[in-house]
């Protein structure tokens, strides 16, 4: 009996030693969270995708609180949300928020099936990663797409689905949120966000292949051939021309897209655009005969 009694009073001994020791500890390592963090976590969407640059919404709410600490919320959005939930970040924050334009993922390689075709025949596991680590795919291009869809698997809002027609992605911009997530998966890097532009317009070079003018244009009708007429047609320099292939800088684009005509092979694309009226045929020849003249 005197043993059990001795055991009891150990036990309960090292228990209350234990809860002691784990009070203090807890105290002294006691982590405070600002609770503005919480608050700012609950105003984010919760998609926890990531195109904020963050692991996670809770990660992007701690940068929000840290940078209102510091006087600025540059360079932090949440692209899910846009600019009504950072609106809301910033009155709970007591700061100002620069409206920013909002952005859409945008598909640069029009290697559509009949544009581009098949010289060889993949046998592996089918994903756009898997296809791209074995050599150039299933064409003569080894910088379009590889059409496996990886893009679509990564996209949380169902904004970008495969074109079986043509083999390509496409993205429905109402639904894209510019997360990213899309780039990001993309093993040949052709989705890249750009402004999505007024009423929807963008201009831009739908090609990344950086090979020389005859061999891009043997693998792909509508490739980039990096000629240089665009470059030189564009007033406001928005066009440059890198490893063989053009580039449109949207923030100096004006959309005036006299480049779309220059382009010999039509590797650059207008999206959203009114569609011309056809000019009536005695105008037409009324204008030529004046030139004549």
């Amino acid at each position: 009996m005197n043993f059990i009694l001795t055991a009891v009073l150990v036990l309960g001994a090292i228990a209350l030693i234990a809860s002691v020791i784990l009070y203090v500890v807890s105290k002294k390592f006691a982590v405070h969270e600002d609770p503005r963090i919480g608050q700012v976590a609950e105003l984010l969407p919760g998609a926890n995708c990531g195109g904020c640059g963050f692991a996670g919404c809770s990660n992007m709410a701690e940068a929000l609180v840290k940078g209102a600490d510091a006087g600025s919320l540059d360079g932090l959005r949440c692209p899910v949300g846009g600019d009504d939930i950072m609106g809301q970040v910033a009155d709970l924050l007591g700061m100002a928020m620069a409206n920013s334009e909002p952005m859409v993922a945008v598909v640069r390689c029009n290697g559509s099936c009949e544009n581009r075709p098949r010289i060889a025949e993949y046998d592996g596991l089918q994903t756009c990663a898997a296809m791209n680590s074995t050599g150039a795919g299933e064409t003569g291009c080894g910088f379009g797409c590889l059409g496996c869809g990886d893009c679509t698997r990564a996209c949380q809002f169902d904004a970008i689905h495969m074109n079986p027609e043509t083999g390509l992605p496409e993205v429905d911009e109402e639904k894209c949120t510019s997360c990213g997530a899309c780039a990001k998966a993309c093993s040949r890097h052709i989705i890249e966000l750009r402004k999505k532009g007024p009423k929807g317009r963008r201009v831009y070079v739908q090609c990344v292949n950086k090979d020389k003018g005859a061999v891009a244009k043997k693998a792909c009708n509508v490739a980039c051939i990096g000629c240089g007429k665009c470059e030189k047609v564009c007033k406001f320099e928005a066009i440059t021309i890198a490893n063989n292939v053009s580039y449109i800088d949207f923030n100096k684009c004006r959309m005036c897209t006299k480049c779309v005509d220059e382009c010999p092979t039509g590797a650059i694309v207008k999206v959203n655009f009114p569609v011309k009226k056809a000019q009536p045929v005695a105008e037409v020849a009324s204008e030529t005969v004046k030139e004549e003249a």
